[in-house]
């Protein structure tokens, strides 16, 4: 097992921070040293990398770009270090996502405030081209469309809008991606879904709902979805506002992690095979506020959360058996909210 890993972290840069941080882990001690700024970029809140490593996308969330729209940056990847490739606009506001192909043939972006998303054509050296724009705004006129995240899966992209209360599906075609057989998944009015997770055989999708701080369980069965039971994160005693943000799967699918931003937690379900529901574990404060983006390190024996209010990265280790969490270290930054292993 490697000794050190690399970190690269977005974050919000309107508090002091500059751009995307890297660090170095040891997977020892649990401990991030070696901070420093990879690049200059404005609210780069969402990166990651192309699948063989060679370049890193970020979005940046801003709405004042070409006139109303976001920015997505290509870097070059080259020992850990980037260099800037080309910047373009998402054509929609606060981009807050984006997603690559299984492939690395094609990255598409979410915007948030934009109501739409947009997919774009990668070239050799990971520059980007011929954006397609998917306007959500016009599927719905009784909402206010909020793309929150768009994920290749299975071979079809799947959107996330939070302000639809819907997942939306689309297969390419003749290099354009259209509306799936079956078009969208449908969650509870309100729920506001907004990141989800497969696991590992890709039969179970798990969807986390900022809005009514849930998990919603779907199976697949034939290319389709159905929806099986939804699941509360919060403790039945919290009172007061609280919105999840992010969720992943340990590496051996055993276990699934939630953030709780108000509640302050992360919580942790234990996955039952070969159903794919979930048993509550329990959940772990997360020492800071605003636990946004957290990650899970390649070795599946930390979790590292990103306190974007309380501007600092706190780093768990993580019992493999029981899924549980114990506090190891933090390190200081303002406003991270990306968290990415390289």
């Amino acid at each position: 097992m490697k000794k050190e890993e690399v970190l690269f972290v977005g974050t919000y840069t309107n508090n002091g921070s500059e751009g995307i941080y890297r660090f170095n882990f040891d997977v020892n001690t649990g401990k991030l040293t070696d901070q420093t700024l990879a690049a200059q970029i404005d609210n780069p809140s969402f990166i990651t990398f192309a699948p063989d490593k060679k370049t890193l996308y970020a979005v940046g969330e801003v709405d004042d770009y070409n006139g109303d729209s976001g920015t997505i940056t290509a870097f070059n990847v080259t020992d850990t270090m980037l260099t800037k490739l080309d910047m373009m606009s998402t054509f929609g506001a606060n981009p807050c996502y984006v997603g690559v192909s299984e492939n690395g043939n094609d990255v598409a972006v979410a915007n948030y405030t934009g109501g739409n998303f947009t997919i774009y054509k990668t070239l050799e050296n990971g520059t980007l081209s011929s954006p397609q724009v998917i306007d959500h705004k016009v599927q719905d006129t009784s909402k206010i469309a909020h793309a929150h995240m768009a994920k290749f899966l299975n071979g079809e992209l799947f959107v996330a809008d939070l302000g639809l209360d819907r997942i939306k599906k689309y297969s390419k075609k003749q290099d354009k991606f259209i509306p799936s057989p079956q078009k969208e998944l449908v969650l509870e009015n309100g729920a506001g879904p907004r990141h989800f997770t497969a696991s590992n055989n890709g039969v179970y999708l798990y969807v986390i709902n900022e809005l009514n701080s849930t998990i919603t369980l779907f199976k697949e069965k034939g290319g389709s979805y159905e929806e099986i039971e939804t699941y509360t994160t919060l403790f039945d005693s919290f009172e007061g506002e609280s919105f999840c943000a992010d969720i992943h799967l340990s590496p051996d699918g055993k276990f699934l992690y939630g953030s709780n931003r108000g509640e302050n937690t992360i919580v942790i379900f234990k996955i039952d095979e070969p159903n794919g529901t979930l048993t509550l574990v329990g959940r772990e404060p997360v020492k800071g506020d605003w636990p946004r983006n957290f990650a899970i390190d390649p070795s599946g024996t930390y979790v590292l959360v990103a306190n974007q209010r309380s501007n600092n990265i706190v780093v768990f280790k993580r019992n493999v058996e029981k899924g549980t969490l114990n506090f190891v270290s933090e390190v200081d930054l303002p406003s991270p909210v990306c968290l990415k292993f390289y």
